[in-house]
């Protein structure tokens, strides 16, 4: 075996390319950088050499050319640190909801070359280290999902400059582009179902009332049987967990023995609400009708299969990354948010 044998092959470089594609270098780095003035012609001439030579972009120059990392921020707020084998961490990795809004936004970042990292805010310090990642550049944007009214998170995103899209309306005035559902809308469309089912004495099973979706869905609930001349609107609080959703439903029993309909705010919780009713010896659905909300795995889980309110997660997710995408291109474009409408998924339960 010779020394040149041994010696590692020579890295393909963009004069390798214009030399294959018999263009001018200046040409080829107009192609690999995005430039959108390229003749077409000139672009799929490069774009074969790129494919025939393997020439992969120095992403560390590229950057400097472009100013871009090609990569963005999912960052997920959290009200407050918990032990690691509590909710926070755990119910991420597992809420059926994260994962399809994960696979929402990698439908659209995927092709575009765009990678996402992952970044967990849940106290002070963290959303302090957040702040300082993104204001050093090391994404191009960034994604929030932030479910508490409360958390500062928004507008301090906001203050930073750098292209932001929120999973959810915000509770306050923020200058950022959101991408939600109409929660009220689809509240109103489970307490129609229930009272063509011809319920009359019904409840709700209600998320946490320090986020805005929740609160959204119990107002429309409240409203939705105004509308039909139902004044009792029984209601009582859980976690959006199974857990939560089963304890919250002996609750509202005790309110309302003869509970006949219940609007449960997630399917996670309606999971845990049929199990309570069971175990009370109510008849679903000829007893006591249920309707939940997300149209997840969950629903057909339940037993009997759920009635739910479907909200299009990973169209939703998918739009975030196109707005956000918008937005690092232009970023002095006005923020333009986007309001999904729900549909009623009809099954056993209702």
């Amino acid at each position: 075996m010779t020394a040149d044998a041994l010696r590692p092959a020579r890295p393909v470089t963009l004069e390798d390319v214009a030399r294959t594609a018999g263009v001018s270098r200046a040409t080829v780095s107009r192609v690999v950088n995005g430039a959108p003035t390229v003749d077409p012609v000139l672009r799929r001439k490069v774009e074969e050499a790129v494919e025939a030579t393997g020439y992969v972009p120095n992403q560390a120059a590229r950057s400097l050319v472009t100013q871009r990392t090609d990569s963005i921020a999912l960052v997920v707020s959290e009200r407050e640190r918990r032990p690691v084998e509590a909710p926070f961490v755990g119910r991420m990795f597992t809420d059926p909801h994260f994962g399809r809004v994960v696979g929402g936004l990698l439908d659209v970042l995927r092709p575009a070359g765009v990678q996402m990292v992952l970044m967990l805010v849940d106290d002070d310090a963290s959303r302090r280290q957040l702040l300082s990642y993104l204001r050093q550049g090391h994404v191009d944007g960034a994604v929030l999902v932030s479910s508490h009214a409360s958390d500062p998170l928004p507008l301090l995103l906001a203050e930073t400059g750098l292209p932001a899209v929120l999973a959810g309306r915000p509770a306050q005035t923020v200058p950022l582009p959101y991408v939600e559902v109409d929660q009220r809308a689809g509240a109103r469309m489970a307490v129609d179902r229930l009272v063509a089912g011809g319920r009359r004495r019904i409840g709700s099973i209600a998320g946490p009332q320090d986020m805005p979706a929740a609160q959204e869905r119990l107002e429309g609930f409240r409203d939705a049987l105004a509308a039909h001349g139902i004044t009792d609107a029984p209601w009582a609080e859980a976690d959006f967990t199974r857990v939560g959703g089963a304890e919250a439903t002996r609750r509202l029993l005790d309110q309302l023995p003869d509970l006949d309909g219940v609007f449960v705010a997630s399917d996670l919780m309606a999971q845990g609400a049929l199990q309570t009713l069971l175990r009370a010896g109510r008849r679903l659905p000829r007893d006591v009708a249920v309707v939940g909300f997300d149209d997840s795995e969950a629903a057909g889980a339940c037993e009997p299969a759920l009635t739910t309110v479907r909200q299009p997660v990973e169209e939703m997710a998918a739009e975030m990354a196109r707005l956000l995408l918008g937005r690092i291109k232009r970023p002095g474009a006005a923020p333009l948010s986007m309001v999904f409408r729900p549909a009623l998924v009809e099954r056993a339960s209702a």
